[in-house]
């Protein structure tokens, strides 16, 4: 969920699985309850069975975190949809057994903006707050999401028929620049002592100068650098989220904007690499499934190596440069991922012998967080601070194929980091580029605002030199 990665990045916390509730797991774990006769024998029902399960999920992570004063709870979706009644339920249950004056129910509503008469329509909140207490939830605090400033007269009126003190009604305009100035447009609005207050929090006022600054060179950079991101969901606006976010985090570290070039990679392989991707700065491949683009892909890690142009490759991207290697440097000629091409006869990546046999692709996927042991004296271990022990997200099935690591570095692949439990390879580099760095792990899901990745830092700043070599 796009959802967590924001969270992730503006509270600076890091989430697991448990933060994340879907229908389907409540209603496997209450089926799971009801084989094992947890219910006794009675028909399992909605309410209480499932509403039950919510809020015990949330009690859970409660007891699992007693250091935590607050829970954030979303729920998403619009109220009045069937698929979110079953949480409001359990939500409205909640308030009452843990005390009204324990929750702070706040509703994110739209303000459309009729551009023909420039007039600001309230009746859609007025309707949205209506069915949100006709399940039992009042909301304490609305927010407004506008194009534009919510006049006085708007703001009682909302108040007036929403049932929510004035003060409460909180206009979140569309910010000019970036996402990262929110909280200070929410601050504005006093939306923190809004909360505190509501839930009988004393909190000091809190210091966003870190934050400020990090906005401010956003707003304002000194320099510029081109990326070129090259995948095959380059259409969809919210893939790679994570990728563009920990390259922008990375760019106001250097003090850098950072312009990305959305590159399909199946364009690639119908026309000249360097034709299309073109005078950038960096080249970046995320990860991926499936072989469609494959080979445009593999064709960018070339034109990378062979130019000199920085280049992260991150998960499949890690693969493809491990496979481009291999043909065009080691002479392997066919050498693939036995994901794209079960009969390569090279397979330089492929499954893990012990996992073959196995049909159900989720038991074959390494999933979670792993540590890695850093080799000292390398790139990686230079960008990491030195530290020998990483602790990094993974999301993928195929794995760098050991029976080619002899052959791979001999020829100058270095292996930079590999897995704690199993030896597997995490990191691969060149010792002859500039930069050229493939990570089997997603190091965007640890960038976060004023403290970015390691390596995306360091691939931003690479790639700054670069630009700073093509204009000298």
């Amino acid at each position: 969920d796009l959802d967590l990665g924001h969270y992730e990045r503006f509270t600076n916390c890091v989430l697991t699985r448990f933060n994340n509730l879907t229908s389907g797991q409540v209603f496997e774990n209450v089926i799971k309850k009801e084989r094992r006769g947890e219910y006794l024998g009675k028909t399992v029902q909605f309410i209480p069975h499932v509403t039950d399960e919510i809020k015990t999920r949330i009690h859970d992570l409660s007891s699992q975190n007693p250091e935590v004063d607050v829970i954030i709870t979303e729920i998403g979706g619009t109220v009045g949809d069937i698929e979110g009644h079953l949480f409001l339920e359990a939500l409205r249950q909640f308030s009452l057994e843990v005390g009204r004056a324990n929750t702070c129910f706040i509703h994110v509503t739209l303000l459309p903006l009729i551009r023909a008469a420039g007039e600001i329509k309230t009746k859609p909140t007025q309707q949205s707050v209506a069915k949100l207490r006709e399940i039992g939830i009042q909301p304490d605090i609305v927010i407004c999401r506008t194009e534009h400033d919510l006049d006085d007269d708007n703001r009682r009126k909302i108040a007036m028929f929403c049932n929510v003190e004035h003060r409460n009604i909180v206009a979140f305009r569309d910010v000019k620049h970036s996402i990262y100035e929110c909280p200070l447009d929410l601050r504005q609005d006093k939306i923190d002592r809004l909360v505190v207050d509501n839930l009988g929090i004393e909190s000091p006022t809190p210091d966003l100068t870190d934050w400020e600054n990090f906005v401010e060179r956003l707003i304002n950079p000194q320099h510029q650098v081109t990326i070129a991101v090259v995948g095959k969901y380059i259409d969809l606006q919210d893939a790679y989220k994570s990728i563009y976010e920990s390259l922008t985090i990375a760019g106001a570290a250097h003090n850098a904007e950072v312009t990305i070039v959305r590159i399909d990679s199946e364009s690639i392989e119908e026309g000249d690499a360097s034709a299309i991707i073109g005078e950038v700065d960096g080249i970046l491949i995320p990860g991926g499934f499936g072989d469609r683009g494959i080979e445009g892909k593999i064709l960018a890690a070339q034109y990378a190596r062979s130019t000199g142009i920085p280049f992260l490759g991150i998960c499949l991207g890690m693969q493809v440069a491990t496979v481009e290697f291999a043909r065009n440097v080691c002479d392997l000629e066919g050498a693939h991922t036995t994901e794209c091409n079960k009969d390569t006869p090279h397979p330089v990546i492929s499954l893990q012998e012990e996992q073959k046999g196995i049909k159900d692709m989720g038991a074959t996927m390494r999933l979670g967080s792993c540590d890695s042991i850093v080799h000292p004296g390398t790139l990686a271990a230079n960008l990491y601070g030195g530290e020998q022990t990483i602790k990094e997200r993974h999301r993928h099935r195929y794995e760098f194929n050991p029976a080619y690591l002899e052959k791979l570095t001999e020829a100058g692949l270095i292996i930079s980091s590999v897995s704690a439990a199993e030896g597997l390879v995490e990191i691969i580099e060149l010792a002859d580029h500039p930069f050229y760095i493939g990570a089997q792990f997603h190091p965007e899901f640890q960038s976060k605002p004023n403290r970015p990745h390691p390596l995306f830092s360091g691939f931003v700043k690479a790639s700054l030199k670069s630009t700073a070599a093509g204009s000298a």
